[in-house]
Order: structure tokens, then C-alpha cells, then sequence
């Protein structure tokens, strides 16, 4: 990981425009190329980022500056321009254990991946905690059309959590073994930004009922 601390000035351009005026900033460079954009406020939220997979080129203005323009897939934009580095330092995290989720979540997994019919009928699991290079997948499925499904479970659903599953999907989605994989975000309490983020992203979420789920009379599980 890489940090940088900088007075800077931050443009994006893609589907739409933003701009960040010149000021103190810590930008974070993460092993799998992201960038993010952080102020001294709005808790772990970034100002603004650029998801991988993306390229990062570092440019040297005629005043000592530096121009950083990172570039993703589509072509969309983030331009860096830093007018004073304060700090900058990279450090080797080497390979994070995983999340280890609460007991909520943890059971929310087994019971889904026990009775995957209750995600629709026909489904069948391929496995829990699917690995990937940047963590496990909570459950990996085939619905009844036999396509792949991405299972992200959460106690509580929020942007995080679906950014954490875009990002198992574009690995995912580079295995031809496994291509075309669908995401399915399951919570018991979905935030607004985050379904309309998920809808956006072709992910369809499903907010779960725990108490339901361990108290089931009739040896069936529900989904609300």
C-alpha cells in the first residue's frame, strides 16, 4: 500500500464530472492498483476513487509538481494534481486473513448455503467461502438456469458491502469456468443507497428476516 499525503486538486471525468479544489489530502494506493481520495473527515468514506482493474501514470509539472491520471476500464478518468508532497511511503501488507464475520452473518451463511432452495427454486451451491485473490466469497451458487450466483451476506447492508461484492464479480467474471456470474447482496437491513447502487450494478438484493430464518416451524426457510 502506498500513501501519500498532499496538497492536491482532484478531477473526475466519466459519466459525469466532479472536482475536488486544491487542499490537503491522503491518497491511498492499494496492491490491486484502486485509488482513493480521503479528507480528514467523513470516517473510512473516500472524497473520491477509481475501483480496479485501472492504470495509474505519474506525470512531473514544469513547477515540481506531480500529475497523477488514473484511467479504468471504460476510459473513465481520475486526474491527481499535487502541488506539495507532504509524506510518501509504501509498505507490504502481505496476503489480510478475511473478515471474520459475527455470528449473525456467520449463520445466516450456513443456513443459506444448507437450503439454497430458498433462494429460488432449483439452486444448487457450489461452495461457501469461495475464494478469490481478494477474499472468499461468503456463498457461490447456480440458480435454476444453471448460472453462477455470487452470495454476499451482511447483517447490515450498505455502500461497502456492495462495492466489497462488485469487486468479487470482476474477478469472478475473468474465470471462464465460472462466466457470466450474477451478485445477489442479501442483508436483514438493506440501506436505500445501497439497493439503488446494487440495481445500478445489476445486483439484485434480498433482505433476510434472522429471526425467521432460526425459528422456522415447518422445516422452511423465508426470505422477506
Amino acid at each position: 500500500m502506498r500513501l501519500v499525503i498532499a496538497r492536491c486538486s482532484v478531477d473526475y471525468a466519466g459519466r459525469l464530472t466532479a472536482h475536488l479544489p486544491m487542499a490537503p489530502r491522503l491518497v491511498l494506493v492499494k496492491a490491486d492498483n484502486s485509488v482513493s481520495i480521503h479528507a480528514d473527515d467523513r470516517a473510512y468514506k473516500p472524497l473520491n476513487w477509481m475501483s480496479p482493474p485501472c492504470s495509474l501514470k505519474e506525470d512531473e509539472t514544469e513547477d515540481g509538481g506531480r500529475v497523477w491520471t488514473v484511467v479504468n476500464k471504460t476510459g473513465e478518468k481520475l486526474i491527481i494534481t499535487m502541488e506539495e508532497v507532504l509524506h510518501d511511503s509504501s509498505h507490504e501488507l502481505g496476503v489480510d486473513p478475511g473478515l471474520i464475520k459475527d455470528g449473525v452473518e456467520a449463520h445466516l451463511q450456513e443456513l443459506l448455503a444448507d437450503r439454497m432452495e430458498t433462494l429460488g427454486e432449483g439452486w444448487t451451491l457450489i461452495r461457501r467461502e469461495f475464494p478469490t485473490a481478494i477474499g472468499p466469497v461468503d456463498i457461490l451458487g447456480r440458480d435454476a438456469d444453471g448460472a453462477t450466483v455470487a452470495v454476499e451476506i451482511k447483517r447490515r447492508g450498505e455502500i461497502d458491502g456492495v462495492e466489497q461484492l462488485t469487486r468479487y464479480l470482476e474477478l469472478l467474471n475473468r474465470d471462464p469456468h465460472l462466466a457470466p456470474v450474477q451478485g445477489l447482496f442479501a442483508a436483514q437491513e438493506i440501506k436505500p443507497q445501497a439497493r439503488t447502487l446494487a440495481t445500478d450494478r445489476g445486483i439484485r438484493c434480498v433482505t433476510l428476516d434472522y429471526d425467521a430464518l432460526r425459528g422456522i416451524e415447518d422445516d422452511k426457510l423465508r426470505l422477506f
